[in-house]
């Protein structure tokens, strides 16, 4: 088995030489990396407890930083992460540009070559109206930041807002010495390919990555259905929806294996409980959910999930 996940609700003294990356929600030093292997997110978890979720692979792994790249590797794969302070770029587009460039040339030195899945941390994702909101302001600095990189190469991806401001612009990312398979959702348009409607540069991630060691990592998946939002304002309609796609992306993966890692964010404490409910039986294998407090990429969007099929 190439990836397994785990949550610690206590932090550990130290993280096991196992322990490729860390993301850690509610924890008192906010967003300033312990250590290279541990990213703190800004966010919280919905029950206000401390949570650290661990990606651990088979193997040891060594760490080291490359400019503005935190990393950390084992023989199979690599995990990265940049995190820039927001003005000293001049606003959201140019840091996400830079972020996303220097993760380019990261990987273009590293012998784990072939991108599998980023995660996007930014502070007040729905801000502004228009093209000028924050979140379709990170989309052009992130098109900007990837230039002509073919869209059957994009990886899977997740992108959600703090509440309390930051000035952080954060991107994590795993990349292997295997190329993946990018897998499309059949009830949606591809992102890559959404209508002008969603801004001037369109969200650029698969919905998914099978990779060659069996894992299927699913992107931040919502209740949209061709390119549209459902169920505005309707929580539970909005999480079946949800489920609903992640079965469809599932299938389209090829199937087989249990969800692990399942991360549910959502907008509201309120309501948190019935959604865990609801996702452990609509997700078969989904036991423990973990419950993240975090904006989602379009307004009216109450939740986001995401998971690793092992």
């Amino acid at each position: 088995m190439g990836l397994r996940i785990e949550i610690a609700r206590r932090p550990p003294e130290n993280l096991a030489d196992d322990v490729l990356v860390a993301f850690g929600y509610g924890q008192p030093e906010g967003l300033i990396p312990v250590c290279n292997r541990v990213l703190g997110t800004g966010l919280a978890a919905a029950d206000g407890l401390h949570a650290l979720e661990l990606w651990r692979v088979a193997e040891a792994v060594a760490t080291g930083v490359d400019g503005d790249v935190h990393f950390a590797a084992s023989a199979e794969f690599v995990s990265g992460f940049i995190d820039l302070d927001e003005q000293r770029y001049g606003g959201i587009v140019a840091a996400a540009q830079a972020a996303y460039r220097s993760m380019l040339e990261f990987q273009a030195r590293s012998s784990h070559r072939h991108l599998l899945r980023i995660w996007n941390f930014i502070d007040s994702i729905n801000d502004g109206e228009g093209d000028l909101e924050r979140y379709r302001q990170f989309c052009v600095g992130r098109a900007r930041g990837l230039g002509d990189m073919p869209p059957d190469k994009l990886p899977a991806a997740t992108a959600v807002g703090r509440r309390r401001p930051s000035g952080r612009v954060q991107v994590c990312w795993f990349a292997g010495r295997a190329p993946g398979r990018p897998v499309e959702n059949p009830r949606q348009v591809r992102a890559y390919r959404y209508p002008r409607e969603y801004g001037a540069s369109p969200p650029a991630f698969a919905r998914a990555m099978r990779l060659e060691s069996g894992e299927l990592m699913g992107s931040g998946t919502s209740s949209i259905v061709g390119h549209e939002s459902r169920h505005d304002g309707d929580l539970t309609s909005q999480v079946e929806e949800t489920l609903n796609n992640l079965a469809e992306l599932h299938r389209a993966g090829g199937g087989g294996g249990a969800p692990t890692g399942v991360k549910v964010y959502v907008r509201e404490r309120a309501g948190a409980g019935g959604v865990a409910h609801q996702v452990r039986a609509g997700l078969p294998g989904a036991d423990d959910p973990l419950l993240i407090e975090a904006d989602i990429c379009r307004r009216e969007l109450l939740v986001e999930i995401e998971c690793l099929w092992i």
